[in-house]
């Protein structure tokens, strides 16, 4: 039974995501291996937070403004490192990778997002 909590957190979910992995794909037709992307996840509701890190640069005093990206997911989906995080909220897709553990809470977890730079 899902508790009142994880309902309460999953109803403000307003995206969606898929999940993606890069893995090896045998052609069983030309025996021939290929590592190709496989989405192992798909149409997941999730939930996008944004917030902006503001920091001074100690050398010249300048301010630099970054943004931290927060994904809120159920508890029990598995994001390998390396994995492809393509959200869409809001009208907008982004592709995205995971930058560190999840915190995982009985409720959701919520997990640092970057921007996608390629399969490693």
């Amino acid at each position: 039974m899902v508790s009142a909590k994880r309902k309460a957190i999953e109803s403000l979910y307003i995206g969606k995501c898929i999940i993606t992995e890069y893995k090896e794909v045998r052609n069983e037709v030309t025996k021939i291996t290929k590592h190709r992307e496989v989405s192992v996840v798909t149409d997941q509701p999730c939930k996008l937070s944004f917030e902006r890190i503001s920091s001074v640069n100690q050398s010249d005093g300048a301010k630099a403004v970054t943004q931290a990206v927060k994904l809120f997911i159920a508890p029990e989906i598995v994001i390998k490192p390396g994995s492809k995080i393509t959200v869409t909220q809001n009208g907008v897709t982004t592709d995205y990778q995971n930058s560190g553990e999840p915190a995982r809470y009985s409720s959701h977890q919520e997990i640092m997002l970057e921007l996608f730079k390629g399969w490693a």
